[in-house]
């Protein structure tokens, strides 16, 4: 499989990664321990989208690592807004993707979450009608009952929350159906919602060499500030001019006990 040249930054290290070196860069070091990852594009001005959309944002590179954190995820959890922006299609990996997943003892495809409070799904899509996998729709108690019925025909209804998606009820649902490595790909209020809930345990961040301006949204969008969450570079990589990046979250460690004599 022909890819672009992607390279690390660290010294020493400028020939061109392939896929398993990528998938390697990108892998946990336990698959038992639940894990969310985010994953978004933004212009150097902090610019989420262009013409309402990011794909234009990214290039040949970015798309590779969009597809290698799929193929290492469980379950890809994405808001409904952005499913319908985004013109999202079913969860479906490429052959090579499929087949490495098998040979590693994972299910052919990830889980496709969708997370919608109003439940405005279009049902005919190939989100729902193409999808490999029965995908999940993650909702509130509020919603309407009707078409909840109406998307349990197609699709796994989970309610995480009374009023409002929770992000801590989400994680906790996904995982005890086993799916433990999340991906989440937007949009920018759902990721703002996880942040507020420091549900976020690793940011990937695609920098591109781009100026958009105008009245672009942020990456993360919420009704007020969350407190900063610290995060460590994990590795930073390059494809001509853009930037690749990794960042895993800071977490205390408790002080370790101290002893007497």
């Amino acid at each position: 499989m022909s890819i672009p040249s992607i390279t690390s930054l660290v010294p020493g290290r400028d020939e061109p990664l392939s896929i398993d070196d990528l998938v390697a860069a990108y892998s946990v070091d336990d698959r038992a321990v639940t894990t969310v990852r985010v994953n978004f594009v933004a212009s150097l001005d902090g610019g989420a989208t262009v013409d309402g959309v990011s794909g234009d944002l990214g290039g040949p590179a970015d798309k590779v690592v969009f597809d290698v954190l799929r193929r290492l995820a469980d379950v890809v959890l994405v808001g409904a807004g952005t499913v319908r922006d985004e013109g999202y299609g079913a969860m479906r990996l490429d052959v090579d993707a499929a087949t490495w997943r098998d040979e590693h003892d994972l299910p052919l495809h990830p889980v496709f979450a969708i997370v919608s409070g109003s439940l405005d799904l279009d049902l005919r899509s190939d989100v729902f009608t193409l999808a490999p996998v029965r995908p999940l729709v993650i909702t509130t108690d509020r919603a309407d009952p009707a078409k909840r019925a109406a998307i349990e025909a197609v699709a796994d209804v989970v309610v995480c929350g009374d009023e409002h998606v929770e992000p801590a009820r989400v994680v906790a649902a996904l995982a005890e159906r086993g799916l433990r490595q999340i991906l989440c790909e937007g949009g920018p209020a759902l990721f703002g919602s996880f942040i507020d809930a420091d549900a976020v345990d690793e940011f990937c961040l695609t920098i591109s060499p781009t100026l958009v301006g105008g009245q672009s949204s942020r990456i993360s969008a919420g009704p007020s500030p969350a407190a900063p969450r610290g995060f460590h570079l994990q590795h930073l990589l390059r494809s001509e001019d853009l930037l690749l990046s990794r960042y895993v979250r800071a977490r205390p460690t408790s002080a370790p006990e101290s002893s007497t004599r």
